[in-house]
């Protein structure tokens, strides 16, 4: 999945698991962060095994976001129902379709 659309699968790979296979959506999610983070990290282990320069002032910025994003979205989680994030999720989803149709049209 990650290959073939460039992100890491996680707008198909939670809802694929929910509804087909009824994984609960906290464990779906998880799933899906832990499949991402194996390949970021097996990517960027790749990268600095190839001698290839990392532009850490560029990357921090991101990873202090990830990594504050993580913390505020499992404090949010615990406060919101599943049904209300799953709700949440698809808005998302959907809005960020209708920007790229959109784009694409444009």
């Amino acid at each position: 999945m990650t290959g073939l659309l460039g992100v890491g699968g996680g707008f198909l790979a939670v809802p694929a698991l929910v509804t087909v296979l009824a994984v609960p959506m906290s464990a779906a999610v998880g799933t899906s962060l832990l499949v991402i983070v194996a390949n970021a990290t097996f990517a960027l282990a790749a990268r600095a095994h190839a001698g290839v320069h990392l532009d850490w002032a560029l990357i921090m910025p991101f990873l202090a976001t990830a990594v504050l994003g993580a913390w505020d979205g499992g404090r949010l989680a615990a406060k919101v129902s599943p049904a209300t994030l799953q709700r949440a999720f698809g808005a998302v989803l959907l809005t960020i379709a209708g920007a790229m149709a959109v784009t694409v049209a444009w």
